[in-house]
């Protein structure tokens, strides 16, 4: 293993592509955006339009529950109060897109 600096660069000044830290928002985010995309509320990077799917998109948030469910008393307060966050908006925006709840 290479020493590193605090900003994910190798010590010694050479340049190579940058790491992102270790951080939990970087497993929920991917998860997160993804579900974004497939509740319709985000365009689709790759089609670049809204495309809906609403089963994919009960699967993400599914996920960061499962997520949730394993990680439960092993988070920091700040990524716990994170993770609510998130999965409260998609639970939210998932319920008012399969008209379950009606805001």
């Amino acid at each position: 293993m290479t020493e590193e600096r605090d900003n994910g660069r190798p010590a010694g000044g050479k340049t190579e592509d940058f790491l992102p830290p270790l951080d939990f928002s970087y497993i929920v985010l991917p998860l997160y955006t993804q579900a974004l995309v497939k509740l319709g509320l985000v365009e689709d990077p790759v089609k670049q339009n809204l495309d809906q799917n609403l089963p994919f998109a009960k699967r993400l948030i599914d996920l960061l529950d499962l997520l949730k469910d394993r990680t439960n008393g092993r988070l920091e307060p700040e990524e716990e109060k994170f993770l609510e966050a998130c999965l409260g908006q998609l639970k939210s925006h998932y319920l008012e897109r399969a008209q379950i709840l009606k805001f």
